[in-house]
């Protein structure tokens, strides 16, 4: 699905698909709902739902006349961990922003890095599985 909301286009054939979460085990219950995260190239994030004519995915379609439906909505770095926490397990949720400690104090920080380091930061990701932040981390507990 491709989207253009606030002058940004989202489309979950080129965004990588991070996790997926769902409610009933069949798509022909009418509460059936699918939601998957995906972060795009960018860096931001997004949900992409689907779901049946009484679920949250639900549309209208006459006067007490309802039908599935599906959306995307961009997610803040904040509301992608919030979904994540709810939805995936540790581990799942540590793959994809990266490892947090029991304390729980992980901050965010905004680096200026070369086109060519932050490319070779994601090819390493993508070949370890890992986040980004993740090889950054591992990278400078080195030094």
């Amino acid at each position: 699905m491709k989207k253009i909301i606030n002058g940004k286009r989202y489309d979950t054939d080129t965004a990588k698909e991070l996790a997926t979460a769902s409610y009933s085990g069949s798509v022909r219950d009418f509460q059936y709902w699918e939601e998957t995260l995906y972060r795009k190239s960018t860096g931001e994030y997004f949900l992409y739902g689907e779901g049946g004519p009484a679920s949250k995915y639900a549309r209208a379609i006459g006067q007490s006349e309802w039908t599935g439906g599906e959306r995307i909505m961009p997610l803040s770095l904040e509301e992608a961990q919030e979904w994540a926490e709810k939805y995936l397990d540790a581990d799942e949720y540590e793959e994809i922003f990266g490892e947090v400690d029991e304390a729980g104090e992980k901050k965010q920080a905004m680096f200026s890095l070369s086109a060519g380091t932050i490319e070779k930061i994601a090819r390493l990701a993508a070949a370890q599985g890992v986040s980004k932040s993740a090889v950054i981390e591992e990278l400078v507990s080195r030094a």
